[in-house]
């Protein structure tokens, strides 16, 4: 597309924009005299019409498309359904999903915690929380590629060197250099290991402002009654920061549910470390499946709901206390 043309598409969305502002400011103006209800509803209307269309549309569109063949043309009932739960590869897929969410979001959530306790009061507390929040700054992608070459593998031959750093550690040490990304089933573990060193940084930032909102009679009268600092963790600290605990583990494990950019980065699925988000690219636009990568879509939206709905309703609780 020529330049012009996209600058000129620009700025008619821009003055799209701001027409349908304008309108809604003078329906507004208006409807002022009927209430405040009533113009918050005309506030309210936009919101709701893209939902409908960016949101509501595609999401029954995507439901429909999984009960169709490949070509979209043939319905097929439950049979997109009945492969993800019976091809091997697709059980494949299943196990490794299952297994980012279950070590993901509490191993990333523990290191934050003991990390946020661990730097609570010191001098370098700034600094140190920094270091550990960085990599929240950097993106999948290049997470990704920096650990593709902490893993990267050369062959153990006189006067090749190791480029990568795990592998130039093992030779130190008197070992042999390991393919770490390509031999199944650790390699999993190994591409879980950089959505932790992502999320940790989060955790501790969500627990450490937590543990700070602690009233400081709570932990005087704690250390009054000779609670030692295993005592203190359990019986003061944990307790009056649970719904941040729990935001954060709910939190992770939404995005880990829906992890794509790591593992495309450095497998690309292959080698058994394949996951649902990464199976539906595949199949809708690299396998021109698309009955079988809408039924994957749909999985992925029936297993982030529970989590969201649970999320929403641990935050109201908490709100009400």
């Amino acid at each position: 597309m020529d330049t012009s043309v996209k600058i000129l598409t620009m700025l008619l969305a821009i003055l799209l924009f701001v027409a349908v502002v304008g309108v809604m400011l003078f329906i507004a103006s208006r409807a002022e005299r009927k209430g405040a209800q009533f113009v918050a509803y005309v506030f309210l209307l936009p919101s709701i019409l893209m939902l409908s269309v960016g949101l509501l549309y595609p999401a029954v569109k995507t439901i429909y498309a999984s009960f169709f063949d490949a070509a979209g043309n043939a319905f097929i009932g439950l049979g997109n359904y009945h492969t993800i739960f019976t091809s091997s590869d697709e059980i494949t897929v299943l196990r490794n999903t299952v297994l980012w969410v279950v070590v993901t979001p509490f191993v990333a959530t523990a290191i934050g915690l003991v990390y946020a306790i661990l730097v609570e009061g010191a001098k370098a507390e700034a600094l140190a929380k920094a270091m550990i929040f960085l990599p929240m700054a950097i993106s999948m992608v290049a997470a990704s590629i920096i650990w593709k070459f902490v893993y990267e593998f050369r062959p153990d031959q006189p006067g090749v060197k190791q480029i990568g750093l795990l592998n130039q550690v093992l030779v130190w040490l008197g070992g042999s250099p390991q393919q770490w990304i390509l031999n199944a089933p650790w390699n999993t573990f190994f591409l879980i290991v950089v959505m932790i060193w992502i999320q940790a940084g989060f955790a501790m930032t969500i627990l450490s402002a937590s543990i700070k909102a602690i009233p400081d009679d709570v932990i005087e009268a704690a250390r009054l009654d000779g609670v030692n600092a295993l005592g203190m963790f359990r019986f003061v600290t944990l307790p009056m920061i649970r719904p941040s605990v729990i935001v954060v583990l709910t939190t992770i494990a939404i995005g880990t549910l829906k992890v794509f950019d790591v593992v495309r980065t450095m497998t690309g699925g292959n080698f058994d470390t394949n996951v649902v988000a990464n199976e539906f690219y595949t199949q809708s636009f690299r396998a021109s499946n698309a009955g079988l990568g809408s039924a994957l879509a749909v999985l992925l939206f029936i297993l982030v709901v529970p989590i969201v709905v649970y999320n929403i309703r641990q935050l109201r609780a908490s709100e009400s206390r």
